[in-house]
């Protein structure tokens, strides 16, 4: 993945876009729209995802009129990043498995999903896993692209280290917000432990990629934690699937 020379500063108004409309995306398809046709929503945050994604590649192509180099270790971090996303994809596993589902606590929020599901159209498993493996394979790959290349990179020029790796990963996790919302209550301990547990693995993939300078380490790790989400909603939803 690449990296740009010379290292350019985007304008504070572009920055605060970049940060802010995620979540302002993920309400609109996520919670405004909840009711309306899966075309509605997948359509809305399809097109709302081509716009995020599109934004900084048009920005530092055309405005900042930058162009992308290879880093020299495009593979470097491996280790530190696979055995971190592999200890959360274990942990979030065993938590469903051995605490949460035992115990009943994902039945209102399973509820949810379930309801989701459905309304996105995935009424069999191949669409589900599908789906489940563009997410975790692509859109991850994306999201590194967006918050750690660009929002987080674009952050470090102009500011130290520690702020960069905490605004960037509270934008990351804000979005996140609203999906944990819907799901857990705005009242559940849970919710918070998870928008906390959000926050940390941007910032964690955030000072991986300013260490080796590649997204491929933290784009893998990313999908470990993506892969966890979509095997416990396979769980969750496996008798509406055909």
């Amino acid at each position: 993945m690449s990296n740009l020379t010379p290292p350019g500063r985007a304008s504070a108004g572009a920055l605060s876009v970049a940060i802010f409309y995620p979540t302002v995306l993920t309400l609109v398809y996520f919670v405004l729209l909840r009711d309306q046709s899966s075309a509605w929503q997948l359509g809305v945050g399809g097109l709302g995802k081509v716009l995020q994604f599109g934004f900084p590649l048009f920005y530092v192509y055309l405005v900042l009129k930058q162009r992308p180099r290879f880093p020299r270790r495009p593979l470097a971090g491996m280790g530190p990043s696979l055995l971190f996303g592999g200890l959360i994809l274990i942990a979030m596993l065993a938590l469903y498995h051995l605490v949460l589902e035992p115990a009943g606590l994902f039945d209102d929020p399973g509820e949810e999903i379930r309801k989701k599901i459905v309304g996105m159209g995935l009424s069999s498993s191949t669409a589900y896993l599908l789906f489940g493996a563009f997410y975790a394979a692509v859109h991850s790959l994306l999201e590194e692209y967006y918050w750690r290349w660009f929002v987080f990179r674009q952050l470090r020029e102009r500011m130290s280290l520690g702020w960069s790796v905490l605004l960037s990963s509270l934008g990351f996790a804000s979005h996140h917000v609203i999906l944990l919302v819907v799901y857990f209550g705005a009242r559940s301990i849970f919710t918070y432990l998870f928008i906390a547990g959000v926050a940390i693995g941007g910032a964690v993939w955030a000072l991986i990629y300013n260490r080796y300078r590649s997204l491929i380490a933290p784009w893998l790790s990313h999908a470990l934690v993506d892969l966890a989400i979509f095997l416990i909603g396979y769980e969750l939803a496996r008798d509406l699937l055909s």
